[in-house]
């Protein structure tokens, strides 16, 4: 199966989408319980208590929900602010948040308090540079002076009125939004479904095919592929294979080169894995610290296997720090958890 598809489903009563690039699952986004807050949503909250030694304060969200803003000066207990949802927390913690809002549309994002327009760099025809900017002035004019406009790559190819459109509804929605900061906890804009994510975030590039219809998960091959990723196995060539084990410290990762453990064996295998572990780490949603026991090798191999990394983890969008090797030869990763784990998610579909 060769070409870019989008795969828009159900999986029980929520919405889930698949991205499947040459009939490899490269993305997927399920849409957890209804009680639970999604990634992107924007809360009033209030204030609660510091906590210092961790850098920041508690803030209380409604229905009891408590999110941890990594902040504490400029904030005193009982304050009303607008914090934002900015990934996912384990059972019985407070959830992640933030108090930089992101406005986020199909082709335009609206950056309250970082003002200036800016266009996508992947956009390098200078004529539509041009139009592009004329556009963000002319959607951008008699707008807070605070408010900034980053246009996205999907700007490129996409109709003019459209991304007007875009530009027009993100800055309205902000300027509501920013002037609603007075009040008790309540949620004021909901984090994007499953199917919103994909719409937004997957067509640039522009698809092949997108299947919105029932049974398009079956049609592609997409709850073969969801069912793979709950088994800590992975298997890779030549008889290689990886075992990904999150427990509740960190990620362990295990590469085994099978029956062959000359040294040729071990780098191809851990360049396999290298290169595969962003999207193994994204498609089963797994974040946090994450420890790597490569298949034993020459350490001057060790450069070459720090390349091949950089590369893979470059175009992620989830914030990865790249800690490098430990005394005992084990290489550690911090992954910011950007989404529910998967097993989570499906087991509350079954």
């Amino acid at each position: 199966m060769k070409g870019r598809v989008i795969a828009l489903d159900r999986l029980g009563e929520r919405e889930a989408a698949a991205l499947i690039v040459d009939g490899v699952l490269q993305d997927l986004v399920i849409d957890p319980e209804d009680a639970a807050p999604r990634p992107g949503a924007i809360y009033r909250g209030i204030v609660d208590r510091p906590m210092k030694g961790q850098g920041g304060v508690f803030v209380k969200l409604p229905d009891g929900q408590s999110g941890f803003l990594r902040q504490v000066s400029g904030y005193t207990p009982g304050q009303s602010l607008l914090v934002q949802i900015s990934g996912t927390a384990e059972p019985g913690k407070a959830l992640p948040v933030t108090a930089r809002l992101l406005f986020k549309g199909r082709f335009a994002i609206i950056t309250p308090g970082a003002p200036g327009l800016n266009i996508s760099r992947r956009i390098r025809d200078e004529d539509l540079r041009a139009d592009l900017d004329s556009l963000a002035q002319a959607g951008m004019e008699g707008a807070p002076r605070d408010l900034g406009l980053i246009l996205r790559s999907a700007c490129e190819g996409a109709d003019e009125a459209e991304i007007a459109e875009d530009i027009l509804a993100m800055r309205d929605l902000a300027v509501a939004v920013l002037g609603d900061v007075d009040g008790k906890p309540e949620l004021l804009v909901d984090g994007a479904s499953a199917h919103e994510t994909a719409w937004r975030d997957w067509t640039d590039p522009a698809p092949d095919e997108v299947d919105d219809g029932p049974g398009s998960f079956d049609r592609h091959g997409a709850h073969e592929m969801i069912e793979a990723l709950l088994s800590p196995r992975v298997s890779l060539a030549a008889g290689a294979h990886v075992w990904i084990e999150p427990t509740r410290a960190l990620v362990a990762v295990d590469v085994n080169t099978g029956a062959d453990t000359t040294p040729a064996a071990s780098l191809k295998a851990n360049i396999a894995l290298a290169r595969d572990l962003p999207r193994q780490l994204r498609l089963r949603g797994l974040g946090g610290q994450v420890v790597v026991d490569f298949a034993p090798m020459p350490k001057k191999d060790r450069a070459t296997l720090d390349q091949v990394l950089r590369a893979a983890f470059k175009g992620e969008s989830a914030e990865t720090s790249l800690s490098g090797w430990t005394t005992l030869g084990l290489y550690e990763l911090v992954r910011k958890r950007d989404r529910m784990a998967l097993s989570d998610l499906i087991g509350a579909t079954r």
